[in-house]
């Protein structure tokens, strides 16, 4: 009885559904976007460094679908970061809960400027399903001053991107002689 299931299962096809195609003619056009802005407003690529504030990990997973074979992020002048100290970017997760406060507030003050704040997923923005419970402090504007907020519950990795380059595009192109 054990090999006939065992054989089937070796055998047969996955029971998981395929992953999402992503529109190739919208990544590329995202991708030159990006790119061009990131090196126009930076004069390099975004570093991005990655606060989980107390999230059920939805968010950290689309973003590290970002990273992934399907969207490469890095493709697009966009880089994850490990330390604080070399990121352009806080892209908080998840509601701040009590523990985290002093780690994200902690993580921002080792953040040069510019430093900019997104709130990634409707927890981040305002407690999301989370608000109201005794060991959250509600979404990030709360504990610090967020310059964009991406919606979702997750947010897919192309809204992430989206949101990235509308972040960028926002801001004052870089000057010659500027360091």
């Amino acid at each position: 009885m054990l090999w006939p299931r065992l054989g089937k299962r070796l055998l047969g096809r996955p029971l998981t559904d395929a992953a999402p195609a992503a529109p190739d003619e919208v990544v590329q056009a995202l991708a030159a976007r990006l790119e061009a802005t990131a090196r126009a407003r930076l004069g390099r690529s975004l570093a991005i460094r990655e606060v989980d504030a107390g999230s059920c990990n939805g968010c950290e997973l689309e973003a590290n679908a970002m990273a992934g074979v399907l969207y490469d992020m890095e493709r697009f002048g966009l880089r994850i970061v490990a330390s604080p100290r070399h990121a352009d970017v806080l892209l908080v997760t998840g509601p701040v809960t009590r523990n985290m406060r002093e780690a994200l507030l902690r993580t921002r003050e080792c953040t040069p400027d510019p430093c900019w704040i997104v709130a990634a997923g409707d927890c981040a923005a305002d407690g999301g399903v989370f608000k109201g419970s005794y060991g959250v402090e509600a979404g990030v504007a709360n504990v610090l001053p967020v310059d964009l907020v991406i919606p979702g519950c997750p947010p897919t990795p192309l809204q992430l991107l989206e949101g990235l380059l509308s972040l960028l595009e926002a801001q004052e192109p870089r000057r010659p002689g500027q360091g």
